[in-house]
């Protein structure tokens, strides 16, 4: 089913637009920040009947209204509030590094982490925590090390991850890994 058809299921349902459903979610102060995905989804839910499908539907549609009002800058300093806060110093000198690899590097973000991209293609992501920086790295078929781990469940969109409990562990191994998966995108 394309997305389309599904707003399309949902307005057939509720008689709503997206439109409709953010004017309600605007009133209801759920697009503020802050708000969580399964607040809005249990409302859609509770309040309109919606399956989780659909109204995971309506959440992205809205999200991504919430976005366009945020500056990139904005995205990006989410990550480092509270006790993530001592991290920002480290990762913007990360991202200085990782800008001599190339003048089409791009930043994204999600509400977990934060898109390392060559252009448009992703090459690595980083997430933080109040105990330390995650860097997950994008490279098919290469070996996992002690130190490079595979991903796992922690992340499908990478292959590997290390962790990063001191800023001095962003060293010229991680370096070298970041640019072969910038290399590779």
């Amino acid at each position: 089913m394309s997305f389309q058809a599904y707003l399309d299921n949902i307005k057939a349902k509720t008689g709503k637009s997206p439109d409709d459903f953010r004017k309600i979610a605007e009133k209801k102060g759920l697009l503020k920040s802050g708000v969580k995905a399964m607040q809005i989804v249990g409302w859609l839910k509770e309040d309109f009947g919606l399956g989780h499908g659909h109204a995971m539907a309506i959440y992205a549609v809205l999200s991504s209204l919430k976005e366009k009002n945020t500056t990139p800058e904005e995205s990006i300093g989410r990550h480092f509030t509270g006790s993530k806060s001592h991290w920002l110093g480290v990762f913007e000198s990360l991202i200085k590094k990782i800008k001599g690899f190339g003048d089409d590097l791009n930043l994204g973000t999600t509400n977990t982490y934060i898109s390392i991209l060559k252009g448009t293609k992703k090459f690595a992501i980083v997430q933080i925590t109040g105990e330390r920086m995650d860097i997950g790295v994008k490279l098919k078929n290469v070996e996992p090390t002690k130190r490079f781990e595979s991903s796992g469940s922690w992340n499908v969109m990478v292959t590997h991850r290390v962790r990063i409990i001191e800023p001095k562990q962003i060293d010229a191994e991680v370096l070298a890994w970041l640019k072969r998966a910038y290399n590779a995108a």
